[in-house]
């Protein structure tokens, strides 16, 4: 494979800026499994504060911080919902089931948008003995496998509405929220208001190289805590990483705008040379998924062709080519990528 000049394989591939280490390097650490690390504690004030909850708990990585939001909720024998491409229950392998023995069912989604009907056509309660009593909602935003879709506030809304009456919780794998927020312009509080508990990323379009953060309640935190040590989640010196957070949160939210502006312009650039493959109205922020199919290529086909450039792409399924922008993308290498893609899509 030639070297790869432009990696579009995923946003976790960033490197932390000059700048974000000199911050990690100065940082000011404690132990953070007795709580006395001072860097992670400004970490999680300040994303408990965004997102409008009471605490917050620095995970190593977004799965653990999802499956500690999961395990808060749903006790063994009980189930969660989700769309049926939602992480939790698609890239999180089983870890549901494995660690604290939850059920998942699923709703069929079209790019992974959330329809209240979905979920609620699944929900169930006050069913005795009889069925497995349904605990919590997943909601995902933005939408990894759903091409980095924004989930609507008025549907989020709906399922709380319904979900409050029935006594079920909700869970926001929110990895990916400070795109929706970039995207959308809707404040991160208004998103975090819905949920009991929220997941957010730092090591994704934020750039920094390891971490996530989960919030809610006080309470619910204290327990988190507790099941993130017996999960090998409790750290250490910790906020040498928790200081590449903070410098994130200082510095890389609103640039995400330009991650989406690239990828967009990328989109539109394929749907000029192969009409079909994509709709870059569907384009809201950083993630392009390509049905190559629509052009003749397979998937595999397609990525190689890409490599062959220089550009290294993902396929997530026969015909199916996802590409994300991120903060070591630049205008020079989107520029590089559409030409690539020009190319490739002719050659079919």
């Amino acid at each position: 494979m030639p070297d790869v000049a432009v990696d579009l394989l995923s946003d976790t591939l960033t490197r932390p800026t000059p700048a974000m280490r000199a911050a990690m390097a100065g940082a000011d650490v404690g132990d953070d499994v007795f709580g006395e690390d001072p860097t992670v504690r400004a970490l999680e004030e300040r994303v408990a504060g965004l997102l409008g909850h009471e605490a917050a708990l620095f995970t190593p990585t977004g799965s653990m911080a999802n499956q500690l939001g999961l395990r808060l909720h749903v006790a063994p024998g009980q189930e969660l919902v989700a769309d049926q491409q939602a992480h939790v229950v698609r890239a999180e392998l089983g870890a549901a089931a494995v660690f604290s023995g939850i059920t998942s069912r699923t709703w069929p989604s079209v790019r992974g948008l959330l329809d209240p009907a979905g979920p609620m056509s699944l929900v169930t309660t006050g069913v005795g003995p009889y069925q497995v009593e349904t605990a919590l909602v997943v909601v995902e935003n933005t939408h990894n496998f759903g091409g980095g879709t924004v989930q609507p506030l008025a549907a989020i809304r709906e399922v709380r509405a319904a979900t409050r009456e029935r006594g079920v919780a909700m869970h926001l794998d929110g990895a990916r929220l400070w795109n929706a927020h970039v995207a959308s312009g809707v404040p991160l509080a208004d998103y975090g208001a819905e949920f009991d508990t929220v997941s957010v990323c730092l090591s994704k379009g934020l750039g920094a190289p390891v971490g996530s953060v989960l919030v809610g309640s006080a309470e619910a935190m204290a327990s988190a805590r507790v099941w993130r040590k017996r999960y090998g989640g409790g750290m250490r010196q910790v906020g040498i990483l928790a200081a590449a957070g903070l410098h994130a949160l200082d510095h890389h939210v609103e640039r995400l705008a330009d991650d989406h502006a690239r990828a967009r312009r990328f989109a539109q650039a394929c749907a000029d040379a192969a009409p079909g493959v994509i709709d870059p109205e569907g384009v809201e922020t950083n993630i392009v998924v390509l049905d190559v199919g629509a052009a003749g290529l397979g998937s595999a086909a397609f990525v190689e062709g890409m490599a062959s450039h220089g550009v290294r792409t993902y396929a997530v399924g026969p015909a199916a080519v996802r590409l994300v922008w991120h903060l070591d993308v630049d205008d020079a290498g989107t520029d590089t990528a559409v030409a690539a893609a020009r190319e490739v899509l002719a050659s079919a």
